[in-house]
């Protein structure tokens, strides 16, 4: 059922491809297309001509890979600053959309608007805090404290934590800053520079995945004491397979040793670590989220 109020736009701007939308909900997308991320001056041109043929938009919201420069104060806000994305070091994406369609512009980390997507219309509905984790090309984490997106200094960078290796594994790391730090260890490239495949092609029962399942169940115990979230959604082209979080949950519960004592880490682990409700679409409804956040009321 479409909804009569002016829309919203939204970008969910990837390292491999970005998508642009325009609606105000899951029930209303009015127009949707994907892009390949090439260069920023491509990438945007397509993006601006997408939008410039939609008609009236309230504002953009825009959810992107980064690190990004989320500081308002800053001479470099809405800037993608160190890459590892070749050619994408210190492009201005807010700068570009906003002096192109003349609209107010939101900003935000890609999991940081996947999240509040989730938080809004997904799997973590009525709650104040939760983490969402993307893994898949890389490793990314949005966490929302108090009710509140988290950033601080910079945003949270939860790929780039570093966990305990398994004695076993004598792979280097794929990160090009850290080699062998969480996204160094299960993102995707990492499952295919490790074992020579990726990891779509390798079966339920290959070493690979319980590999992965250790490092990933690491990580949640560190963000569970850390920020005690009510709720992990684990999302991504690796982290979103079923038989990989069934791991990673069992995993879970063995490394924390009945430590805290919550129904949810315990019987209730299911409802926990989940995959994310919107499926594929967090990440372009989160930027729709982010906009109406910032700029509107529409409320779907």
């Amino acid at each position: 059922m479409m909804n009569d109020a002016v829309p919203y736009g939204a970008i969910e701007a990837g390292g491999t491809k970005w998508v642009c939308a325009v609606g105000t909900g899951p029930d209303d997308i009015r127009a949707l297309q994907r892009f390949p991320t090439t260069t920023p001056e491509e990438t945007l041109r397509s993006c601006i001509e997408f939008f410039q043929r939609q008609g009236e938009l309230q504002a953009i919201g825009i959810g992107s890979f980064g690190p990004v420069d989320l500081n308002h104060n800053s001479p470099t806000y809405g800037f993608i600053t160190s890459t590892p994305k070749v050619g994408w070091r210190n492009a201005d994406v807010v700068g570009a959309v906003k002096s192109a369609l003349d609209l107010p512009v939101a900003l935000d980390t890609d999991v940081n608007a996947a999240l509040l997507g989730e938080v809004k219309w997904g799997a973590a509905q009525g709650l104040t805090d939760a983490i969402y984790l993307t893994v898949g090309t890389g490793f990314g984490g949005g966490a929302m404290v108090n009710g509140q997106l988290a950033h601080g200094l910079l945003h949270p960078e939860f790929g780039h934590m570093f966990v305990p290796r398994d004695p076993s594994d004598t792979f280097g790391g794929a990160c090009s800053f850290h080699g062998d730090c969480l996204e160094g260890l299960v993102s995707g490239p990492a499952i295919e520079a490790r074992w020579k495949a990726p990891g779509e092609s390798l079966p339920p029962d290959h070493p690979a995945w319980r590999l992965e399942a250790g490092y990933l169940a690491y990580a949640l115990v560190n963000m569970t004491c850390l920020l005690s979230p009510q709720r992990i959604i684990v999302g991504g082209g690796v982290g979103s397979n079923p038989a990989l979080l069934t791991l990673v949950r069992e995993r879970f519960q063995s490394i924390l040793n009945g430590y805290l004592q919550a129904d949810a880490l315990l019987g209730g682990i299911e409802e926990y670590i989940v995959s994310p409700g919107l499926e594929g679409r967090s990440g372009i409804l989160g930027a729709i989220a982010l906009a109406q956040a910032e700029f509107g009321s529409v409320d779907k």
